[in-house]
């Protein structure tokens, strides 16, 4: 039996009951789709205009960047000590030799040559290293052979030496009319790319053939975006330029960003560059914006719905009772659910807020008022000088709270006091005080390294770094519950100190270990899910990190590095 025949074979006016519940299920269909179809339209246009300004932005500090490069061999090319060494006067080698080695060091160009009218290089930037070119013939570069003919040229390769990938800046010299010879400069990105890769879903740059250059993931380098005109390359060249004879498609393993509420195809920016036909592409996923508009929409049509609910009950209560009074009386419930609806809208956005702060300025609160009671009971007992070192703890941990506090709006301001070098320990120490009564009280066993590998020098703010200490220990607390270890131990290498908090808890799931250092993401039932987030931000800005490190034997074990002195 179709619905028609459902409808007629019910009496007259449950059949038009019926009728007006169909229609009205078809039309909130109807407007549930429209509602989500502008909401997604609307979000994807936000985002993408916000994605354009970025793009804009990232493309203007790159071309800024290739700007100040290009002047250096235009520069040079006139300069009377390179036309001297190509006119045959050897003695001037060394001497341009430390010149550009000290340009370069100001530019932070990867290097700076000259090379005679054959591609032989005469002098270098980096003679001093075993990777100097003073010597190479790079007669077989494009770069040399175009600014050769044409007086100035560009070619992005891979080192022949250093097998880095760079920028080569080339600019002609000429004497009585005839070229002598080329100035370089070779320009790498790996800082730009590492500050697209913490800023963004994806940044790459393209040359006018559609292959990646510079990109914020190194596997995306030297890859094609274009593999109709990739097919048609000359793969002995690209083996030359790249180092790979065929260059693989570009592909990215997620095209579609969000989950749970909505999904969405990530947005692909582009944004020229003044350069040989290169191209910024910047990658966005603006699935949690569309998320956003899709909730706020729908929410809106319930509300709708529910006052049209609302007004149909009213029209058949008031036909009963009295009709103003009844519109009086719903009126009021209105405004007292939307005054109850944005009072606990406020009352959660205080206590994530109190949360945060309570969560880093808690332990040093505590210790204040021990540190104060020790003094009261010090001065009781005529031990004068010794209260006083009490209350010199107690400004100190005041100050302390103050950096803490700070440290929240830091999170957005991104400043940071000057670093200082002190040993692992005194940090180590300072974070085991604060939490003395919670490890007294607990039944938890604390492994600790041995002194000979606390004593290492590092380099760092000592307060934050402890913040960041106290932060994991505590949540290495948390985790473990009323009993449990927790291990501490140090590794080092030549440059970075490592130290890594371990815990036998229950650990984190592939998806909770990918949200940990998201913000407002947490494991923690009323958590603000920004402890971690802005943990990793202070490692980073002291020049280390803060990572989650697979250890194989289940539990968590987090990882600062640390800058040694």
């Amino acid at each position: 039996m179709d619905v028609v025949q459902m409808i007629r074979s019910v009496s007259r006016p449950r059949r038009r009951l019926m009728l007006i519940v169909v229609l009205g299920l078809a039309f909130l269909a109807a407007a549930w789709w429209a509602i989500d179809r502008a909401a997604r339209l609307t979000a994807t246009d936000a985002a993408a205009e916000a994605a354009r300004n970025e793009a804009e932005i990232m493309s203007a500090g790159l071309q800024s960047e290739l700007d100040k490069f290009s002047l250096l061999p235009l520069v040079l090319a006139e300069d009377p000590q390179v036309r001297a060494l190509l006119a045959g006067s050897t003695p001037q080698a060394p001497t341009l030799s430390r010149r550009l080695e000290d340009l370069a060091r100001q530019t932070d160009a990867a290097a700076i040559y000259l090379m005679d009218a054959q591609g032989v290089t005469l002098s270098a930037s980096n003679w001093r290293l075993p990777t100097s070119f003073v010597g190479s013939d790079y007669s077989f570069r494009t770069y040399f052979r175009d600014a050769m003919k044409t007086g100035s040229a560009t070619q992005f390769a891979l080192g022949t030496v250093s097998r880095e990938p760079g920028l080569y800046i080339a600019q002609r010299v000429m004497q009585g009319g005839r070229p002598v010879g080329v100035v370089a400069t070779k320009v790498e990105f790996d800082r730009l790319e590492a500050q697209w890769g913490a800023a963004s879903e994806g940044v790459f740059v393209t040359d006018r053939d559609g292959v990646i250059l510079l990109a914020s993931n190194d596997a995306w380098r030297f890859r094609a975006t274009d593999m109709q005109r990739a097919s048609t390359r000359d793969h002995a060249l690209d083996r030359q330029q790249f180092g790979i004879a065929r260059l693989e498609p570009f592909e990215l393993s997620e095209r579609h960003g969000g989950g749970g509420l909505v999904a969405a195809p990530l947005l692909d920016t582009e944004q020229p560059i003044a350069l040989d036909g290169w191209v910024l592409h910047l990658l966005v996923d603006p699935s949690q914006r569309i998320a956003a508009s899709v909730a706020t929409g729908r929410l809106y049509l319930l509300l709708a719905l529910a006052s049209v609910g609302g007004l149909i009950g009213l029209a058949f209560y008031s036909r009963r009772r009295r009709e103003k009074r009844a519109e009086a009386v719903l009126a009021a419930r209105t405004q007292t659910l939307r005054e109850q609806l944005n009072q606990a809208n406020r009352l959660a956005t205080l206590g994530q807020i109190s949360a945060g702060v309570g969560h880093e300025i808690n332990q040093p609160v505590a210790a204040v008022r021990v540190f104060a009671e020790n003094g009261d009971r010090l001065i009781a007992a005529g031990k004068a000088e010794d209260a006083r070192g009490n209350f010199a703890r107690i400004i100190e941990l005041t100050e302390r709270i103050g950096r803490i506090t700070s440290e929240l709006r830091r999170f957005s301001r991104r400043d940071a006091p000057e670093p200082r070098v002190f040993s692992l320990a005194d940090a180590v120490d300072g974070a085991l005080l604060l939490l003395r009564d919670r490890l007294d009280g607990a039944r938890v066993a604390l492994s600790m390294p041995d002194a000979a590998a606390l004593s290492v020098r590092v380099r760092a703010e000592p307060v934050r770094l402890e913040q960041v200490l106290v932060n994991l220990l505590q949540n290495a607390l948390d985790a473990v519950g009323g009993s449990g270890s927790v291990t501490l131990s140090v590794r080092t290498d030549e440059a970075f100190c490592f130290l890594a908090v371990q815990d036998d808890g229950p650990g984190f799931d592939t998806e909770a270990s990918q949200l940990l250092f998201q913000p407002f993401a947490t494991t923690k039932p009323g958590g603000l899910g920004l402890g971690l987030v802005i943990s990793r931000d202070i490692m980073r800005d002291l020049g280390g990190d803060l990572t989650l490190e697979e250890s194989g034997r289940g539990g968590a074990t987090f990882v600062m590095k640390i800058p040694r002195a």
